[in-house]
């Protein structure tokens, strides 16, 4: 199959020899699990429990709330203590609403959907099961799978890429999973393909996983519809426009989804997800994740429940060998540093990094020298320098005339600055700070607008009152005239009567 070429990208030191050839292991039920509401892009589900409630293993335990959201489901069976503010796996640290409950050990299994047979099955039963499943992007977007798959109804799809470029360095968990679950990816895959519509199916793998692409390759052959694809070592490859870029030589244009151009990207480990929920009805409530770094004693591939603190993970692989100058929550490039391991394992956690100094390549920033390496960097084909020249002004709309928005942070122009620029940093910062004041000028437009229906309420209350009192004084009036009326009358009637009664009254004439 011909590939074509992207711009920009880097070549960052992988260190997935520390787990590629580490088979998946199964976490231990931790006694404590910590299941935040917010595990996805969109709406935070709303809890359906409370405190001493009883539980089972696969209950749902918050119902996703509007369109773009997503249940969460209890990873076992126990007893709820409680719903609180738990410190979050992000590097701001701020607390999330979540759902915290004991294991009681015995992992029993609440009532489950039927299994289904996905090509006896409707496109909208296979999106049904998967949204009332929780299942979302496991590769670290975490937008609700089923929304994605509703898309064969409104777009004229043609390609599903299944996305095993896993270019992150250190982790290999999804890897290992297309090693040792290949059927289940490939049969979530064509589930997946059935719910678009769509009768093409890539899977694209980085070069440098060869025992998954042999695997994968094995695994599909005498299916027709599916093509295993090796796709250029390269970051970040695994970013869904660069993959469809390289698959297909089709440029998503800016401000478009991939979809507009006949396209849709799911990752591998989502593609298992999508197969247990239809074929087994089993919610999400384990994931793989990669245990690694300088600082891990002994890195791993574990299978862990949804909810786990993070340092039950790290206790599991041996602890630190010494301490760790930062852990990350997903790889080195995009992850997130993370302010206390109590944090729990939420379903787009893919890797734990324990890292040393040295891995970290943490200096002091110094001036930019306008090389351009950032420019030759950035796989959207964007001016970092410049951008962030702006952002430093706080000219936050002029970063976005200049491409602010397609960022897709990366990391690729900060890890190449030889200033050690924090750009990512910048580009969060404006993204987060323009979210900010959008949001503040929705707030300001709804309040304009009940302000403005209070003042039409208001008129219209007084123009009803105005209407009301002038009826009642028509009809006050008009009960005045006709009491008037028939006074009138009355009277008019009552005078004959007595002029007759006075002449049969008087006395008649003496006759002499």
């Amino acid at each position: 199959m011909k590939l074509f070429k992207i711009r920009g990208g880097v070549h960052p030191e992988y260190q997935k020899r520390l787990t590629r050839k580490n088979e998946i292991e199964v976490l231990p039920m931790p006694p404590m699990l910590h299941m935040p509401l917010q595990q996805h892009i969109g709406a935070r589900a709303e809890p359906e429990v409370n405190a001493g409630d009883k539980v089972k293993k696969g209950q749902v335990i918050a119902l996703a709330k509007g369109m773009i959201s997503a249940p969460v489901h209890a990873s076992t069976s126990g007893t709820i203590l409680g719903i609180h503010e738990f410190p979050a796996p992000h590097a701001s640290g701020l607390p999330w609403q979540t759902i915290t409950m004991k294991s009681d050990g015995k992992d029993e299994w609440g009532e489950m959907p039927p299994p289904m047979n996905p090509f006896e099955s409707t496109p909208e039963e296979i999106s049904d099961r998967v949204a009332i499943s929780g299942v979302v992007g496991m590769g670290g977007a975490t937008f609700p799978s089923a929304i994605k798959l509703y898309l064969g109804k409104s777009h004229q799809l043609k390609t599903l890429v299944i996305n095993g470029s896993e270019c992150e360095p250190y982790l290999t968990c999804d890897d290992r999973l297309m090693q040792e679950k290949a059927d289940g990816v490939l049969d979530g895959a064509r589930t997946i393909a059935r719910a678009l519509r769509v009768e093409n199916v890539i899977i694209a793998i980085e070069s440098n996983k060869p025992d998954a692409l042999s695997v994968m390759k094995e695994a599909t052959k005498g299916y027709s519809d599916v093509k295993v694809v090796g796709i250029p070592t390269r970051y970040p490859m695994g970013a869904e426009k660069h993959l469809i870029q390289v698959v297909t030589g089709v440029e998503t244009p800016s401000g478009k989804l991939t979809a507009d151009i006949g396209m849709v990207v799911h990752n591998v480990a989502t593609a298992y997800a999508v197969h247990v929920a239809v074929r087994y009805g089993y919610p999400l409530m384990t994931r793989v994740v990669t245990v690694s770094g300088g600082a891990i004693k002994e890195p791993k591939n574990l299978l862990v429940p949804i909810g786990t603190p993070v340092g039950s993970l790290i206790d599991y692989c041996g602890g630190l060998t010494q301490e760790a100058h930062r852990i990350l929550i997903g790889g080195p490039m995009m992850g997130q540093p993370l302010i206390s391991t109590r944090s729990p394992v939420v379903k787009g956690t893919n890797g734990v990094l324990a890292l040393t100094k040295e891995e970290t390549r943490k200096q002091d920033e110094m001036p930019c020298i306008r090389c351009g390496s950032c420019v030759t960097a950035c796989p959207c084909g964007l001016v970092p320098l410049e951008m962030a020249a702006r952002i430093r002004k706080e000219e936050l709309d002029a970063a976005v005339d200049i491409g602010l928005m397609d960022c897709v942070s990366c990391g690729a122009c900060a890890y190449v600055c030889p200033s050690y620029i924090p750009l990512t940093q910048y580009f969060n910062y404006a993204k987060g700070r323009l979210k900010a004041i959008q949001g503040e000028q929705r707030k300001q437009e709804i309040t304009k607008q009940l302000a403005e229906q209070r003042e039409v309420r208001l008129v219209e209350q007084m123009r009803a009152k105005k209407e009301m009192l002038a009826k009642r004084k028509a009809e006050k009036a008009a009960k005045a005239a006709a009491q008037a009326e028939a006074k009138a009358a009355e009277e008019a009637t009552a005078a004959p009567q007595e002029a007759t009664s006075t002449e049969m009254t008087s006395s008649p004439p003496e006759v002499n």
